[in-house]
């Protein structure tokens, strides 16, 4: 009986043994690691002048290879399996050219041929002047710490733990003036604490202004405020309050109930004399000529003799 359970033990362990040593192949470990890595759905890449798409395509598959905690010949395969059509074509002659030999081609090596091929040196001087450049501008602070990040990328110095004062410094030099007052005499020299407090600062200040702009637009609001002429239904003269202004009448006619600019009469009214046909300008009542003496006219105007005014000599 012992013998029996003994040799039962013994053929037990080789078959775990054979097991064991069939998941241990190094082509179903390749497997399975490709297996694992496609259930995170990595995104593919096809080539082209797409430096955008390019930068975009490295950082979703390295965020995956954190997940995973690949090795460096491991993200090369796994990484370069995402490659297709024209980036595909690509990849394959690098590879032969930069694996001559031999030469095990770690991930490092083909993120330095991709960048040279997708992501040319042009493309990343005008990304290092748009960083240099960069200004707050229009954008909340959350908005510009995310641009400021990802334009940092092509800056290395700014991403090294030595840069962190010159980082926080530029930060800062690039903010609205409203936010850095507010914050720039504290001279926080830890980025994160940095973006964290100006972000509040930002959104403290837009709270403020849109409060007092809520409260102003309520001061201006009135009873007739979007109506250009008032209430088309109150009448003539009549106030908001229900009253009359004055007596409401025209000026040209004397007339209630209309304005003078809507007077339905033709003739000018003379503010003088009261009467329909000529304005006070040239009204002649009242006027009396210095020569004659006569009502209805001027002396310069006046078509008598000149009388002549008699000088007065001073007897000594």
């Amino acid at each position: 009986m012992a013998g029996r359970t003994n040799t039962q033990i013994a053929e037990a362990l080789a078959t775990l043994a054979g097991i064991m040593a069939r998941d241990h192949q190094p082509g179903r470990e390749d497997e399975a690691r490709l297996e694992r890595f496609m259930k995170h759905k990595p995104p593919t890449f096809t080539g082209g002048y797409n430096p955008e798409g390019a930068v975009k395509w490295l950082d979703e598959v390295e965020i995956i290879f954190e997940a995973m905690r690949c090795t460096e010949e491991d993200k090369t395969s796994l990484g370069t399996h995402m490659l297709r059509e024209e980036a595909n074509h690509w990849w394959k002659n690098a590879r032969q050219r930069i694996g001559a030999g031999g030469i095990a081609i770690t991930w490092e090596m083909f993120k330095r041929e991709f960048w040279v091929k997708y992501f040319p040196a042009d493309v990343r001087n005008r990304k290092v002047v748009e960083f240099l450049e960069l200004k707050q501008g229009n954008m909340t602070v959350a908005e510009y710490a995310a641009k400021f990040e990802s334009l940092s990328a092509f800056s290395p110095y700014y991403n090294t733990p030595e840069a962190e004062y010159d980082k926080c410094v530029k930060f800062e030099s690039g903010m609205r003036p409203e936010v850095k007052h507010l914050i720039g005499f504290s001279e926080i020299r830890d980025f994160p604490t940095l973006v964290n407090k100006s972000r509040i600062c930002d959104e403290d200040g837009r709270a403020k202004v849109n409060h007092y702009k809520a409260v102003n637009d309520n001061k201006r609001k009135g009873p007739d405020r979007g109506k250009p002429y008032g209430d088309k239904n109150k009448k003539i003269g009549e106030s908001s309050g229900g009253r009359r202004k004055g007596n409401g009448n025209c000026f040209k006619c004397g007339e209630v109930g209309h304005r003078f600019f809507e007077c339905p009469r033709k003739e000018d009214k003379c503010f003088r004399c009261g009467k329909l046909g000529h304005k006070a300008d040239v009204c002649r009542e009242g006027v009396v000529c210095f020569n004659c003496g006569d009502e209805g006219h001027k002396s310069p105007e006046c078509k008598k003799p000149k009388r002549m005014i008699g000088k007065v000599f001073a007897l000594s």
